[in-house]
């Protein structure tokens, strides 16, 4: 597991590194190969944020934890992403069953009910309009939504822009 660890508004002592690296890498026998993980910490309103996002082959797995112990947030997050691997290990063995990135063999099976499928309560069809990431903002404020898919005029290809939850936007860019 090759393993990425960043910081933003936030001093990360050797000590802490090793440790997170330390726990991470228990989940390494879920894998075949070396794997990316990239993990963040940063400081939010006095609290700890610790994001990990591990990318086995296209197939991501993400947990974040917001805490006061970030050494106490390592291991919820190890634990998260333990039992996502083993929450959806059915579904993601049948859709990514040429991926050799993960042993799912290895994976324990998971004691929660996985559900028969991912249900679709509603369905909406609507036209593409050209605009700018800009206007696509303006348009998702103006209807109170967290996200807006549009036609971003530049790339003349499917967008979409989204409030994040430190109330600033993302731009989602697709490519085929």
């Amino acid at each position: 597991m090759i393993i990425t660890i960043s910081t933003k508004n936030f001093n990360a002592s050797d000590h802490m590194i090793s440790v997170i690296e330390a726990k991470l890498s228990r989940l390494d026998k879920y894998f075949s190969s070396d794997i990316e993980t990239n993990v963040t910490l940063s400081t939010e309103r006095g609290r700890q944020k610790i994001e990990a996002t591990i990318n086995a082959d296209g197939t991501i797995f993400r947990a974040e934890e917001s805490t006061q112990d970030v050494y106490n947030g390592i291991d919820r997050i190890v634990d998260k992403l333990s039992s996502q691997m083993s929450k959806f290990k059915r579904r993601i063995a049948k859709r990514h069953k040429d991926n050799k990135a993960i042993l799912f063999s290895d994976i324990p099976d998971s004691t929660e009910n996985e559900g028969e499928a991912f249900e679709i309560v509603r369905r909406k069809t609507y036209e593409l309009m050209p605009m700018t990431p800009e206007e696509a903002i303006l348009q998702m404020e103006l209807l109170s939504h967290s996200f807006y898919v549009f036609l971003d005029m530049e790339r003349d290809q499917a967008s979409v822009v989204y409030k994040r939850n430190d109330g600033k936007y993302g731009l989602l860019e697709t490519t085929v």
